[in-house]
């Protein structure tokens, strides 16, 4: 009896870790990289300049490029304003731009990182995306 109880405690052992490792064997992995925006100032006149600034990386993709995304009012889509330029992964896609606040409520800025698999891939992919900053325009 003693014999029969050790025999399936051994077989549960070696059943969890046998499961543990397959688990583990499926889990996907995940790409390294980051995604940074600085704008200022955060309130500004009608009239006055927004400086925007965003970088980033990935190990993703072979190609990175960053771009710096608006939308007024937190209204309508967010259009592409300024996108720097393309580089090879491992070094930082930076992008700045200035935007004129042209009349009062809010501007809402994001940065995007678009990943391509060549110099000339006309199929980016969207890797990541900033959460958005506000400003006011009074």
């Amino acid at each position: 009896m003693f014999n029969t109880k050790r025999r399936s405690l051994r077989l549960a052992t070696v059943g969890a870790v046998g499961a543990a490792a397959v688990a583990l064997a499926t889990v996907p992995a995940f790409a390294k990289g980051e995604l940074d925006i600085t704008v200022t100032p955060r309130t500004v006149a009608v009239g006055q300049t927004v400086k925007v600034a965003a970088s980033g990386s990935d190990d993703a993709a072979p190609y990175l490029l960053t771009c710096v995304e608006e939308r007024i009012n937190g209204k309508g889509a967010w259009r592409a304003i300024e996108c720097g330029k393309l580089v090879a992964t491992g070094y930082d896609a930076k992008v700045n731009t200035s935007v004129k606040a042209e009349q009062r409520g809010t501007l809402q800025f994001r940065a995007v990182l678009y990943g391509y698999q060549g110099a000339h891939d006309e199929h980016p992919v969207k890797e990541r995306t900033t959460a958005v900053q506000t400003v006011t325009v009074r």
